[in-house]
């Protein structure tokens, strides 16, 4: 088993505490001053890291800065031992973090006197194993980095290109598209971060082992690197693709592509259905007698499902896995849609997974066995601690999980922090009790002001696309639900979907940090734009000087949302 997914620093001398969350691909710094507040001169924490086997430090950047003596700031992207961060956790990406052995961080608290002079206190040091698998030879968990609405973005891409050279127009075009952007496999690997590359891996592993079978089932399917190696599997491969709405017009990728994977597997591998609905699954399944992967989660097989929605995407690896997904697949090619909640694919299955407890269920319901009302008894009762969710479709769950989330949000005593891709009626921005759920990429990358540079859209469409709840991450009780199905009554009763329940921390942990991170990056949207409207510019905040005036950290000790927020991760 992979080791620690929680560590704390040891340094009695330091005056704050250090804890460090493994993610995937990506670490939560979590911070809390130890006795009492900080002291008015403090300014925040600079952060520094170390790789596996590393001889020395790179600090992380922030880019916020102070201003000058002349009134400036400067514009560039500063270390953040000269603009340290002022939040007490932050989420970290850092380079290579598929190395093995331990990631070190270093933080290090701030103060600045009176003449702008910055000075340093005890540091904080703990170290993190981050290597590729979340539980290695049984389970990863991978993300899409859903970053082309960033900065991070512009800064490395745009430059060199515009999204025009980088993503196709539309996705009927996208098997057909090819990137002209100088950088473009760099920018790709970027933007589907550890998802895409996982999911390739698998295909690519089936195709080197002539004795691999592989099933297929797929909603979207226009990305030209799926299905050139599903071509190369020739008919070891079986495969349904969706053909609802859009899907089976004229032209589509889905068509395209249902005549080159006839023409490799054969017209007796190629299934094209819909369920009473949607055929919305977006799963892999190799199967031989040396390898046996499961892909699932809610990445579609498409341009927008890699490279600009942000996306999950869980490997499951063993016998118990394959099997379950195996009569699934079976029940969706050989039976019809208005049985299949009677099969034993509709019902809870465990994945066998040694020392996880993890089971999944497939839709379409029967009204006996949905699992809609269940899921959603589940968050509103047994809730104690937090509920974290990133819910692409949630406005259009009208219902019992809507209900669930909207109930636990207003409960003082559970911290929530939701996303979802539109407006939800009955949710506000934030809940008088601190609670906020949830917000909203699509109103949150516009009219970015300056200093910051204009970001792309990514083209029509959402583009928070996760489908996930975490449940008391921080307890015993942790659990997960997640997969391709959105949390509603056409999800449970018409759609061909799956829904996974994982009882298990770690795995909790990991998608907690996602959550965060995606928060994070859209909440600092509200600030840049009610900055606009205050026609004030972003800058890290100086000790206070004058009366009245308040340090950075007084809303961390006095609002209630952020007071939970500070204790609850470190």
């Amino acid at each position: 088993m992979a080791g620690e997914f929680q560590v704390t620093g040891k340094n009695a001398a330091a005056r704050f505490t250090l804890k460090l969350h493994r993610g995937d691909g990506m670490t939560l710094i979590a911070m809390n001053w130890k006795k009492g507040k900080p002291p008015p001169d403090f300014v925040g924490f600079a952060i520094e890291y170390k790789e596996p086997g590393g001889d020395r430090f790179f600090s992380l950047n922030n880019r916020l800065g102070f201003r000058g003596k002349d009134g400036k700031v400067n514009p560039d992207t500063l270390s953040t031992r000269l603009s340290p961060i002022q939040k007490f956790r932050w989420v970290h990406f850092p380079r290579n973090a598929e190395l093995e052995g331990k990631f070190t961080y270093r933080v290090t608290p701030v103060f600045m006197d009176a003449t702008d002079t910055l000075s340093y206190g005890d540091a904080q040091e703990a170290a993190i194993e981050l290597r590729r698998e979340t539980y290695p030879g049984l389970l990863n968990v991978s993300f899409t980095r859903g970053f082309v609405s960033s900065q991070a973005f512009v800064d490395r891409y745009l430059a060199a290109g515009s999204i025009a050279t980088l993503l196709p127009p539309s996705a009927d075009e996208g098997l057909s598209f090819t990137p002209t952007h100088p950088k473009t496999q760099e920018a790709l690997n970027w933007m589907g971060f550890e998802a895409r590359s996982a999911i390739l891996e698998v295909l690519d592993q089936a195709i080197a082992d002539p004795s691999a079978k592989v099933q297929v089932v797929a909603y979207d399917l226009n990305e030209p690197g799926v299905l050139a190696r599903l071509e190369k599997l020739g008919p070891r491969l079986r495969i349904i693709i969706d053909d609802s709405k859009d899907h089976g017009a004229t032209g589509s990728a889905e068509n395209q592509a249902e005549v080159r994977v006839t023409a490799s597997a054969g017209a007796g591998n190629v299934k094209r259905q819909h369920m009473m609905s949607l055929q919305h699954n977006k799963t892999i399944i190799v199967d031989s007698p040396t390898l046996k992967k499961v892909v699932c989660g809610s990445t579609n097989f498409s341009w927008r499902g890699f490279f600009v929605q942000s996306n999950n995407a869980m490997v499951l690896q063993g016998a118990g896995p394959v099997k379950a997904f195996q009569t699934a697949f079976e029940a969706y090619w050989s039976g019809t849609p208005k049985n299949f909640g009677t099969t034993a694919a509709a019902q809870w299955t465990s994945l066998g997974l040694a020392g996880i407890d993890a089971r999944v269920a497939f839709s379409p319901h029967s009204a006996a066995n949905a699992l809609l009302a269940s899921v959603a008894a589940d968050v509103a009762g047994n809730t104690t601690s937090s509920l974290f969710y990133s819910l692409a479709f949630l406005y259009q769950t009208s219902g019992p999980v809507l209900d669930a989330i909207t109930a636990v949000t207003a409960r003082d005593n559970i911290f929530v922090y939701g996303i979802s891709d539109r407006k939800v009626g009955g949710l506000d921005l934030q809940k008088p009790n601190g609670n906020i759920a949830p917000l909203y990429p699509a109103d949150l990358s516009k009219n970015i002001p300056p200093p910051f540079s204009k970001e792309p859209s990514g083209g029509g469409g959402i583009r928070m696309h996760h489908k996930f709840m975490v449940v008391d991450f921080d307890k015993p009780s942790a659990r997960v639900y997640l997969g391709s199905y959105n949390f509603s009554s056409p999800a449970d009763l018409q759609n061909g979907e799956n829904l996974l329940l994982i009882r298990d921390r770690r795995i909790a942990v990991s998608y907690t940090i996602e959550a965060l991170r995606i928060f994070d990056h859209y909440h600092f949207r509200v600030a840049q734009q009610e900055a606009k409207k205050a026609r004030t510019e972003l800058v890290l905040a100086k000790p206070p000087r004058n009366p009245g005036e308040k340090p950075w950290w007084d809303e961390d000790y006095t609002d209630a949302r952020k007071m939970r927020d500070r204790k609850l991760f470190a």
